[in-house]
């Protein structure tokens, strides 16, 4: 884990002062959270009270568009404060992503017949998740195949989400449907007809417990409907997954580097080992690389370049590929002991390949950016 977090967050980004502030409370905040990550992991906690410090400290309403009643910070502060999270423990940044992206998402996309009563449950400290992710979908989550049955006063669902990060205390889901064959996008709180179900014995990102939801009988209702996003929507969760696998591979790649240092053979420490030190410069280099162009890409965000949503996807594919590359260097360096339950070094390697599962995969991003680079057809995710 870095000892310092302050060299992760965007050093071109031109910060307010309100989250300069948030940033300098975050760096008191991290050391905690880092030190509960092993502990979380291992029993499979889900880390509620630091995802409900975030909240007290400022960190949601800072993310809510102002003109929604909140502080309407910039992509590159989220992205800064997401690496960092990641970087102390990768289970709370992913369920915060989440969280942000349901909750911002149902307060954007439900303007037009709610008002702001998303935005005011976000800003009082309800939780939301995203309940998009079907078990015959796969990574298409924004496709969804389950098509809902009108009634009086709106739809119906019968079916079943998957992998929604932070169910169990969540209190607002943002749930997507077809509709007439279309994509549809609902509110829905949590009642007797939503039943989780413990699924998550997960090789990696433990803590994050991201259960099966199974829906029978839920109303949708027409009132809780929102619009698809349009050029404004806040894309958090696209934002937001690059930067969970910069900081795994920052983590890992300190983890290796520590070890790597500490570790003496035939006198010398294991640094200095020529294998080693070209093994860490690749690793460095491509982390640097990827960090470079996804901060890149969070500035297009916050200039409003349509852009900037195509290199949120080419950035996560980096993000991931050098995450499992820097976990599999510290397994390396450290050898046997880096498979022993007290290194940090299993957690980074099972973590790092929970990020390429996460959608979308690296496996469909490559074949959506292959068709565009080789212009053989646009592909829509």
């Amino acid at each position: 884990m870095t000892d310092s977090f302050s060299n992760l967050f965007d050093p071109d980004a031109d910060f307010e002062a309100t989250e300069l502030a948030l940033l300098t409370k975050l760096e008191d905040l991290l050391p905690a959270i880092a030190d509960e990550a092993q502990i979380n992991d291992e029993q499979a906690s889900l880390p509620e009270a630091r995802l409900r410090e975030l909240h007290s400290e400022g960190f949601d309403a800072a993310l809510l568009p102002a003109e929604l009643g909140g502080a309407g910070a910039s992509y590159a502060f989220y992205g800064s404060v997401v690496r960092a999270l990641a970087a102390a423990d990768p289970a709370v940044a992913t369920v915060w992503t989440m969280h942000l992206g349901a909750g911002v998402g149902l307060a954007q996309l439900t303007r037009g017949t709610l008002g702001d009563y998303y935005a005011k449950a976000l800003l009082q400290g309800d939780r939301f998740a995203n309940a998009l992710s079907e078990p015959t979908s796969g990574n298409r989550f924004l496709n969804p195949q389950q098509e809902a049955r009108a009634v009086e006063n709106g739809y119906v669902l019968e079916g079943a989400k998957r992998f929604v990060s932070g169910s169990e205390i969540a209190d607002h889901l943002l749930v997507n449907v077809a509709i007439d064959g279309k994509p549809a996008f609902f509110g829905v709180e949590i009642d007797d007809t939503i039943t989780v179900t413990p699924i998550w014995d997960a090789l990696g990102l433990r803590a994050t417990r991201s259960q099966l939801l199974g829906f029978a009988g839920t109303v949708l209702l027409n009132e809780k409907r929102g619009g698809l996003p349009d050029a404004d929507h806040r894309n958090y969760v696209g934002a937001g997954l690059p930067g969970i696998s910069l900081g795994i591979a920052d983590s890992a790649l300190a983890s290796a580097i520590k070890h790597s240092k500490k570790t003496i053979i035939l006198g010398q420490p294991l640094a200095r080992q020529q294998w080693v030190e070209f093994a860490v410069t690749d690793v460095h280099v491509r982390l640097e690389a990827a960090a470079a162009y996804w901060q890149r890409a969070l500035r297009h965000a916050d200039e409003g370049r349509e852009q900037a949503f195509a290199e949120f996807d080419r950035a996560k594919y980096l993000a991931n590929k050098v995450a499992v590359d820097a976990a599999q260097l510290a397994v390396r360096v450290g050898g046997g002991s880096g498979f022993l339950r007290t290194s940090p070094i299993q957690r980074h390697l099972r973590d790092a390949q929970a990020g390429q599962l996460m959608a979308y995969s690296t496996e469909v991003l490559a074949g959506v950016i292959g068709k565009q680079v080789l212009e053989t057809g646009q592909e829509n995710l």
